[in-house]
């Protein structure tokens, strides 16, 4: 089902033996729009850090209670790798995680591993589409310009040719794959008291220096989308309504976005 990643923010983490945090943000790809890390607040059992959590090792949800279970033990969770989640991620970052707990990178498969309730089939499709491009399986040794953070990206302008449309207010996310299918934007300065959904395969590129999400769909296309209040469940039949709108007003590739600064 797709869920709102703002909800999500605040669900605790539940290792075999305790609670080990709650989850304050995500790091996704912003070229197969997928979620690659949890960002965990262990505060109460580590003062003062934060550490890393690829979807892959997430178990039962429990969405009522607002948690989820994790195939690791505390101390595990304890003795993970050293990571500053306020600064730019490195690939060597995500490395000494993947390393220290056995996983095989997601770099290294070419196939992203999704987290509870992943069907392996939709996530080998997913990939080979064309909004959903393959990974990089030879990365660049540093840092990964293309793992953005999602509270980063919240209030980022949205572009058309035709000029802004509004702001991201929030994103849609799988929780069954991790993929970011649509981002909600609140066009408030054009169309007082609407929101609306933009697919993920209608971003061209995202630029951080001047905090902006550039779009290949016209302003006229996001204007006619189908309308969204955010109320209604978000279930199959509501996603083939926008799957089929984008998929009708065309999906032009993406280029290549600003890189962000270095920290």
């Amino acid at each position: 089902m797709l869920r709102h990643t703002s909800d999500i923010k605040g669900y605790t983490i539940g290792a075999q033996d305790g609670q080990i945090g709650s989850v304050v943000d995500f790091l996704f790809d912003d070229r197969a729009w997928l979620v690659r890390w949890l960002v965990v607040d262990v505060g109460h059992i580590l003062p003062g850090r934060k550490v890393l959590l690829p979807p892959m090792v997430l178990g039962h949800v429990n969405h009522v209670g607002r948690q989820f279970a994790v195939r690791l033990t505390m101390q595990e969770v304890k003795d993970s790798p050293d990571i500053d989640t306020d600064k730019s991620v490195s690939r060597q970052m995500e490395g000494r995680v993947y390393d220290y707990y056995g996983w095989n990178p997601y770099w290294n498969s070419g196939v992203y591993m999704g987290g509870y309730g992943f069907a392996g089939g939709l996530g080998a499709s997913m990939m080979a589409s064309p909004g959903y491009p393959d990974v990089d399986r030879n990365p660049e040794p540093v840092g990964d310009r293309h793992l953005r953070s999602d509270r980063e990206v919240r209030g980022y302008h949205i572009h058309t040719a035709e000029g802004e449309i509004g702001h991201l207010a929030d994103v849609l996310v799988d929780d069954t794959d991790w993929s970011l299918r649509y981002l909600v934007v609140d066009t408030g300065n054009w169309w007082p008291g609407r929101k609306v959904l933009v697919s993920s395969t209608a971003v061209r590129s995202v630029d951080w220096t001047d905090r902006l999400v550039n779009l290949t769909v016209s302003r006229q296309a996001v204007k006619d989308s189908p309308a969204y209040d955010g109320s209604e469940a978000t279930d199959r039949a509501f996603e083939d309504r926008f799957h089929d709108y984008y998929g009708r007003v065309g999906k032009p590739e993406r280029v290549e976005e600003v890189a962000p600064p270095t920290s």
